[in-house]
């Protein structure tokens, strides 16, 4: 294929724009940005996660305070009836001596009933302080998401910016390029995945970064000016100028 040596180094121009729109494209793939979002998510569910649990263990542990007071207020209240008997006078000695057992054995049992529960309400302290710091935790992480997710999106909203501009800047390259050999070019850049040309600089292709010897320099330094020439290696349009070395 034959195309204008003048032509042909105007794919310089519009090789270094794919180049930079494919990096454009790698770094919206692969940024830390996101990459840092998915950490901070993970660490603000993991801190949901904690305040559930301790949620869960806070409301078991006031439910059990709950049902032991009850249980207190029930023997209380028997002893209360008991005592009331016996001051009333009106029982039998041998009830008295049934409600006097009954009564001792209710002291035992609320005093046991209430050690329990001053113990269950220190674990609840003990589970509050926890849940207030696993709140805290949690707060901090959402925070640190919400920031995360901030520096992504500005990350994205520069690189789809940048994008903007250099597409403009290709579209404006490639239109001075003849048809044909832009449609080569095209070809290759799809094969190479980055660019379909590049520059010949002392002897070595700058797309590929393989130097020329032997019978592939001579193909090329013997080669027409206006012959479209590729690299053995990549399949790169070489573009020759005066920093060729041929």
């Amino acid at each position: 294929m034959k195309a204008d040596h003048f032509d042909q180094q105007k794919l310089l121009a519009l090789a270094a724009e794919d180049v930079v729109l494919t990096q454009l494209a790698h770094r919206r793939r692969t940024l830390p940005e996101a990459a840092a979002v998915e950490a901070a998510a993970e660490a603000e569910r993991n801190a949901a996660g904690a305040v559930v649990r301790a949620e869960t263990e806070t409301r078991d542990l006031q439910r059990e305070v709950t049902r032991m007071e009850a249980d207190v207020e029930t023997v209380r209240a028997r002893a209360a009836k008991d005592q009331k008997l016996l001051d009333g006078g009106s029982v039998s000695a041998k009830q008295m001596t049934d409600l006097q057992h009954e009564l001792s054995s209710l002291q035992r049992r609320q005093s046991d009933l209430e050690d329990q529960e001053l113990e269950l309400m220190e674990q609840v302290e003990t589970a509050e302080k926890a849940l207030a710091e696993a709140q805290e935790v949690h707060a901090a992480a959402r925070e640190a998401l919400a920031r995360a997710e901030q520096l992504r999106d500005d990350a994205l909203a520069d690189v789809a910016d940048a994008t903007t501009k250099h597409e403009a800047a290709r579209l404006s390259a490639a239109g001075g390029i003849p048809a044909a050999l832009l449609a080569l070019y095209d070809r290759i850049r799809t094969q190479t995945g980055t660019s379909g040309a590049a520059l010949l600089q002392s002897r070595q292709c700058q797309g590929c970064r393989i130097e020329l010897n032997g019978r592939d320099l001579a193909t090329v330094r013997n080669a027409d000016p206006h012959e479209v020439v590729r690299c053995e290696n990549c399949g790169r349009i070489l573009v020759r100028t005066a920093e060729s070395g041929l």
